[in-house]
């Protein structure tokens, strides 16, 4: 039977009156920087309990559309803090395969990102979240090669993972700024690259929730993403970007809803049921090509072609041009 996994040195009280200072990612500092932070948590925890219960109320297509889109939204701030600035347009024409001609190392992290917000990769397994392969070597392109690899790299994550279990008692939507001082301390990404416990912490937040895969921060996370100074104030300051993401979360899924109330008023002198059928399309869903439109609707090329086109014209769609053959549609004017 194996040992059980010690609680790493960063998480325990080490002022022994012979050692060094104690760290300053004690579980029980986290615990009173909670405490001090008591009402700004239950607001932030309500306002991600009202985004999960917004998101339970779609249907499965229309809930599975909201999380792509907010995650493109989580993606695209992501990147700008981190110095790759990637608009959630170019990332979705790149999904699509309309290539957007931009930065493909920032390209590739931004489709891995929106992969593990949207759910994909168990958290516990942290080679398996990363998509890295076992490697004892050297010979790895950056920036994998600035992050420890094998032997180096597992007892990293097992501190990390054994550093997240002595958080336990931390609230999930709060004990994320402790994580990732904890996660730039195992060194389990770039020192640059905070896309990757961004996307870690966002989903671990979410954990209780029914059917939210990460909690957002928006721009709200850029003040946070990077951060630094006592507990209570990361914990304040991180409070503060959930309760922000989340509204605003809240209010970009709240936006469709109302375009499609004024897309069909708009829409209304238009015979047939074909109309609605394309505002529900466009509302579930971030981007659509014409075939995806056709396919989703039943209806055939020519009339979804004939609809977007003119739907265009009275301001309800936006055209995201692709590339060759492609042509992008999005809700909004």
């Amino acid at each position: 039977m194996n040992d059980p996994i010690p609680t790493p040195a960063y998480f325990v009280d080490s002022d022994s009156g012979d050692g060094p200072a104690a760290p300053i990612l004690r579980p029980e500092d986290w615990l009173a920087a909670q405490r001090d932070q008591s009402g700004l948590l239950a607001r932030a925890a309500a306002a991600t309990g009202r985004l999960d219960a917004m998101l339970a109320e779609m249907s499965p297509d229309a809930c599975k559309g909201a999380i792509r889109r907010l995650a493109l939204i989580e993606v695209e701030s992501m990147l700008w803090a981190q110095g790759t600035p990637l608009q959630r347009e170019e990332i979705g024409r790149e999904l699509m395969d309309a290539r957007a001609g931009t930065d493909l190392d920032a390209m590739r992290l931004a489709r891995w990102g929106l992969r593990r917000l949207e759910g994909q990769g168990a958290l516990p397994d942290l080679r398996g979240f990363l998509g890295l392969h076992r490697q004892e070597g050297s010979a790895l392109a950056e920036p994998l090669a600035q992050r420890p690899v094998g032997t180096a790299f597992d007892e990293g994550a097992a501190e990390y993972l054994a550093g997240h279990a002595a958080m336990a008692e931390v609230e999930p939507v709060a004990r994320a700024p402790g994580l990732r001082a904890a996660w730039r301390i195992a060194e389990l990404s770039a020192p640059e690259c905070l896309t990757e416990p961004a996307c870690w912490t966002g989903r671990d937040m979410a954990e209780g929730c029914e059917v939210l895969k990460f909690v957002p921060l928006g721009r709200g996370g850029r003040r946070v993403w990077v951060d630094g100074g006592p507990p209570v104030e990361r914990m304040r300051r991180h409070l503060e970007a959930v309760l922000q993401g989340t509204t605003e979360a809240r209010r970009e899924l709240r936006r469709i809803l109302d375009w499609a109330v004024r897309a069909r008023d708009a829409t209304a002198p238009i015979k047939g049921d074909n109309p609605a059928r394309v505002i529900d399309v466009l509302a579930a869903h971030p981007l659509m090509t014409t075939a995806m439109v056709e396919t989703s609707t039943g209806i055939s090329r020519d009339t979804a072609e004939r609809l977007l086109a003119r739907m265009h014209a009275m301001g309800l769609v936006r055209e995201i041009t692709g590339a060759r053959r492609y042509r992008l549609w999005a809700a909004g004017g």
